[in-house]
């Protein structure tokens, strides 16, 4: 696995990539929704605080709100989700759901490791 971070509240993870973090929902959090059926970000271009809720996502047994795992501009939604959400449950971690230009990168350094995301999903 490659540089990832996780976000306890949402069970969202978000990777590192040159200055831009990429967001993703872990395979523990899309387990437990079951099927993916949508994803709605319409907070694009927007700069949100970290906890903030930036978009949605429906599975056949619920719909959830989507937290901001760090405060940032969101430079952008992966569009192709809104074709193909079933993504997220076949590639969790290649099927990013959004981008975000930190305004605090040192939060980065607040999010889970591996180790304790591991710890927390296991029974």
């Amino acid at each position: 696995m490659e540089d990832y971070r996780f976000y306890a509240r949402a069970l969202m993870g978000a990777k590192r990539r040159r200055g831009v973090f990429m967001q993703v929902l872990l395979i523990f959090a899309q387990q437990q929704l079951s099927d993916i059926v949508y994803v709605e970000v319409e907070t694009e271009g927007q700069t949100l605080e970290k906890d903030q809720i930036f978009g949605t996502i429906e599975a056949v047994k619920t719909l959830s709100d989507l937290y901001m795992p760090i405060s940032g501009e969101i430079v952008a939604f992966n569009k192709e989700l809104i074709r193909k959400p079933e993504q997220i449950n076949k590639a969790p971690y290649e099927a990013w759901i959004l981008q975000i230009k930190p305004t605090h990168p040192e939060q980065w350094d607040e999010l889970m490791s591996e180790e304790a995301y591991k710890l927390m999903t296991s029974d």
